[in-house]
């Protein structure tokens, strides 16, 4: 398989004004971020792996419905926004995932742990369940980038797909390229491909909007 095939990269799906719109709404949002990982990273709404890894998996479900309406009240429409670009790349209307969080944001600080060391080397599989799992139920993983680091912090993908099994050490052997985006680009990866997000420098940080989605029960559904 080329490289091209192992994601989907398009530019300027958001224009540049909603980037900057979106990305000035996270800042003034800083009191409502939720930090994960004792503050290496935050989000704006709720992540389901964050929450899952750091044993705090009810509290994400308790407060779903409140995440999303603070992701309304301070980056509007953009939850609306996620699920039409992505009705667009699957080609089918793209639901709410019930019981579970909507697309939200990721912050990256500059200059601190992630931004020298990257992310952790992983498959998103994290929000599927066991019998959506077992039925390897088509599942993708977006990214749509609000505001870019100076330098670096694109994500590595590799040509190697979750086979069952957790073993990253194995699979990240394979053959791998990194994908870079500018603000406004959508990148698009199989949930069950492995990946990294890669580290980066400068003064400014990493902002970038992320929904998963699966197609389960007949239709498509999107969760953060």
């Amino acid at each position: 398989m080329a490289p091209a095939e192992w994601f989907h990269h398009q530019s300027n799906v958001l224009t540049r004004a909603e980037c900057e719109r979106w990305a000035r709404g996270v800042y003034a949002a800083r009191a409502d971020w939720t930090p994960c990982f004792e503050g290496v990273q935050f989000t704006v709404g709720r992540a389901y792996y964050t929450h899952l890894e750091e044993d705090r998996a009810d509290e994400y479900f308790a407060t779903a419905r409140a995440s999303d309406a603070l992701v309304e009240r301070v980056l509007p429409d953009l939850q609306a926004r996620m699920r039409t670009i992505l009705a667009e790349v699957v080609g089918a209307p793209v639901a709410p995932r019930p019981g579970f969080c909507g697309p939200g944001v990721h912050i990256f600080p500059a200059g601190e742990w992630l931004s020298e060391n990257g992310g952790d080397i992983h498959f998103d599989t994290e929000g599927l369940r066991e019998e959506e799992l077992a039925a390897r139920l088509p599942a993708l993983s977006a990214i749509v980038m609000l505001q870019p680091p100076l330098r670096g912090g694109g994500l590595r993908v590799w040509d190697a797909l979750w086979d069952g099994e957790d073993d990253v050490v194995v699979a990240a052997q394979a053959p791998s390229v990194v994908v870079d985006y500018l603000a406004g680009d959508l990148v698009v990866i199989d949930s069950y491909r492995l990946h990294q997000i890669q580290a980066f420098v400068g003064e400014r940080d990493r902002l970038s909007i992320t929904a998963h989605v699966v197609f389960v029960d007949g239709r498509w559904q999107a969760w953060f």
